[in-house]
């Protein structure tokens, strides 16, 4: 067994993160994969490389919008994009790693919108992620990641009950959540800290609401359930800054 270390982070935005010392920060996190969501490129826009990485990049059909990203320094075995569900996979939503002993998955899910205009376009999403990653548990574990754009308890939002019903804390959205988590999977950070309040991975923009730790924790480490012992640290970055959301850490032995 060894221990893989993998970093995840929405950065909002890659080439403005480069601005912001995004090569250092990856540099010093030394990961074994480096996931990313929300990078708003297309095909051309950024080389942006790392000695010893392989990256794997998946663009939405739209310009500067949405977008996923894996830095690999595994040399995984297989790569695809997207979940199988056209609409959803032209937004450059997934990529999936085949690394041998486990399948690694960066997701960036689709925001419900103000007065949850989008939610049916949302749940969809849902069905065909949870369809989608039960497939490839029932082949080898699966360790999931990513900006899932819900915080799932009122543990994990600072004020649960004036943002109830609204995007990312919907009865809707956080069910498809649990249903998600009932299909086989562990979130990562509540098994390691099952109690832990004022953890959060997002901050919006406005009322310094960072500084203020007025936050969502709304990005995951998901594994299946089998790989739940083999859990070594779960950890949310908060001290990075440079995006809305700040990068959390797995490590984890597996083959």
């Amino acid at each position: 067994m060894k221990k893989r270390r993998l970093i995840s982070w929405n950065v909002n935005g890659l080439r403005a993160m480069c601005n912001k010392g995004f090569a250092e920060i990856f540099n010093d996190l030394d990961a074994d994969f480096f996931c990313l969501q929300e990078t708003k490129l297309s095909a051309g826009q950024l080389d942006l490389q790392f000695d010893g990485y392989t990256s794997h990049w998946h663009y939405a059909e739209k310009k500067g919008y949405s977008g996923t990203a894996i830095y690999d320094r595994r040399k995984a075995k297989h790569v695809k994009n997207g979940v199988g569900s056209e609409p959803h996979d032209a937004e450059g939503r997934a990529v999936t790693l085949d690394c041998g002993d486990f399948y690694l998955v960066t997701i960036y899910s689709p925001n419900a919108q103000n007065e949850l205009a989008r939610l049916g376009f949302r749940l969809e999403w849902e069905k065909a992620l949870r369809d989608y990653l039960v497939t490839l548990d029932a082949e080898k574990p699966v360790i999931v990641c990513g900006d899932l754009n819900v915080a799932h308890q009122e543990i994990d939002l600072k004020n649960p009950k004036t943002n109830h019903g609204n995007p990312g804390f919907s009865d809707e959205e956080r069910g498809a959540f649990g249903e998600l988590l009932d299909a086989g999977f562990t979130d990562t950070f509540r098994h390691v800290h099952p109690d832990r309040k004022d953890a959060y991975t997002w901050w919006s923009y406005r009322y310094n609401a960072r500084a203020k730790n007025i936050g969502w924790r709304i990005d995951y480490f998901l594994v299946s359930n089998r790989l739940a012992d083999s859990i070594s640290k779960a950890k949310i970055l908060d001290q990075i800054t440079g995006s809305d959301h700040c990068p959390i850490l797995l490590e984890i032995k597996i083959q």
